[in-house]
């Protein structure tokens, strides 16, 4: 397929090209600073603003499906998913944050007493972005969370999915890593199986 990475320099961004790009795909991958993506095979890197929708609309336009992985207090929800309508792309996927996940019914991460206040603003825009994807009738969006631990490690293969809550294990911990978040967002886009709907993915 052709998948465009939106923030395809990030920590997740440049794990899910890579990821993209091994599987046979063919991958655009836009930031801001296109000499910062890697050069791999199966990969065009190219210059792009989250916040020109016009620009993004143009580069999306054509793929099969298009990655967001960028901060959302660096972007603009109604830019982005604006962008992604005009382009007429395929899916749109998009890496959501933990902060919106559920730990009791009803009760957000991010509303907990514990949740750290560094990460609070983020998570807080994160889990708008997916009430506004919640409204939208004429896009094929899917919003993929990760765990509340969301870090470097290492391609295992091997996590759980799941949907609207807080995966963690017995000791409370709840984690995945770049490169698993990444096999589980490749698996998504090669067989679909939570269209306009947000999932999760932890160890």
């Amino acid at each position: 397929m052709k998948i465009a990475v939106v923030g395809a320099s990030g920590n997740a961004g440049s794990r899910i090209t890579s990821e993209l790009a091994r599987r046979g795909h063919s991958v655009t991958a836009i930031a801001r600073n296109p000499e910062k993506i890697a050069k791999e095979h199966n990969v065009t890197a190219k210059k792009g603003d989250a916040h020109d929708r016009p620009g993004l609309a143009q580069l999306l336009a054509g793929h099969d499906a298009a990655i967001s992985s960028i901060h959302f207090l660096a972007s603009d929800p109604e830019k982005l998913i604006g962008a992604a309508k005009d382009s007429h792309v395929g899916r749109y996927l998009v890496v959501g944050g933990a902060g919106s996940l559920e730990v009791a019914p009803g009760v957000r991460l991010v509303t907990t007493p514990g949740f750290p206040a560094i990460y609070r603003a983020e998570a807080e825009k994160g889990a708008a972005f997916l009430d506004r994807l919640a409204e939208e009738k004429d896009l094929n969006w899917t919003f993929i969370s990760p765990s509340a631990l969301f870090i470097a490690g290492e391609r295992t293969g091997k996590f759980r999915l799941g949907t609207d809550q807080l995966l963690t294990v017995a000791d409370g911990k709840s984690s995945i890593s770049f490169e698993d978040f990444a096999v589980a967002l490749a698996d998504e886009i090669e067989r679909p199986a939570h269209i306009c709907k947000r999932f999760t993915v932890g160890y």
